[in-house]
């Protein structure tokens, strides 16, 4: 029998086994951990950079209640937690020394977990600026009128094509982040699937990627039209495009994020059949322990 309570591995094959049915049974709440798992499950853990990836599932008689997964320098990433488990989770953490830049989760969850960590290790948390909102597809919808124009699905012929519309996309939300030939195995963007709409002519206009299905899901990310040609129709449509992809390939759920701040976005995705699921929030912290070792202890 496994003793109750956290347990921590560096090994994603050892931690699907653990926590893999649990992730499943609700893949919208748990579409983070199960994308980033079969991200390093796939590419290996030494694609994330030279400090190993951590896992972690919370266990009771065997059983997994929470999982939570934190790929260096990024975020601690945990399911939804009760505070009490989220208190739990700090507790831990802190007694083996661990180090966190920030947390990122359902609102609920990381408002619980920056409130125990500052608790355990007196760092202080604080709120990002940006706040996403998850969406699950109810019944697509598509826009009616759609604008003029074709959705193309984009192969490894289109590479270049692709690379650029990433790095727009990157820089237009503020991510960090080198997107050329050299780098782009290794950037989040590269397992997704594009489509491109383009207008009668062949101009593309807008791009929407989705990842791989996981556990009977896919997440539609990216949704990018530049800046001088939004109100015309082009992300409703690319975004229905791949939205019907998803469905058409088997998944049983599509579910996307969108930024709470933007009105006009969560308009359409509302208006193209996706609901809201839950709030998403982040918490950066100004000083933690360092971790003693460098390596985690069970």
């Amino acid at each position: 029998m496994r003793p109750d309570g956290w347990y921590l591995t560096e090994d994603v094959d050892d931690f699907l086994a653990r926590a893999g049915d649990f992730l499943r049974s609700r893949p919208g709440l748990h579409v983070m951990p199960l994308t980033w798992a079969e991200r390093v499950r796939t590419r290996g853990a030494a694609a994330f950079g030279a400090e190993a990836p951590v896992f972690g599932v919370l266990e009771r008689a065997g059983e997994a209640h929470a999982a939570f997964y934190r790929i260096p320098p990024r975020a601690l990433a945990p399911t939804p937690l009760t505070p009490e488990q989220a208190g739990s989770l700090a507790a831990h953490l802190a007694a083996l020394g661990h180090s966190l830049p920030s947390v990122s989760a359902d609102h609920s969850t990381a408002t619980a977990f920056a409130e125990a960590w500052q608790r355990h290790t007196g760092a202080t948390p604080k709120p990002r600026d940006t706040r996403l909102r998850l969406y699950r597809l109810g019944t697509l919808t598509p826009p009616e009128p759609m604008p003029a124009g074709r959705g193309r699905v984009l192969g490894e012929e289109d590479l270049e094509q692709v690379m650029f519309w990433c790095g727009e996309f990157a820089k237009a939300v503020g991510e960090t982040v080198s997107i050329d030939a050299a780098s782009w195995a290794g950037t989040r963007f590269a397992d997704k699937r594009y489509t491109l709409w383009e207008t009668p002519d062949g101009t593309p206009v807008s791009i929407a990627g989705m990842n791989p299905m996981i556990g009977g899901q896919i997440q539609v990310d990216i949704v990018y039209t530049p800046a001088h040609l939004r109100g015309r129709g082009y992300a409703g449509a690319v975004t229905a495009a791949v939205s019907r992809a998803a469905l058409a390939a088997g998944a049983r759920e599509v579910v996307l994020f969108a930024d709470r701040s933007n009105p006009t976005s969560n308009a359409l995705y509302q208006r193209l059949g996706y609901r809201p699921l839950t709030d998403w929030a982040a918490y950066d912290f100004s000083s933690a322990a360092p971790e003693v070792g460098g390596r985690l202890t069970p």
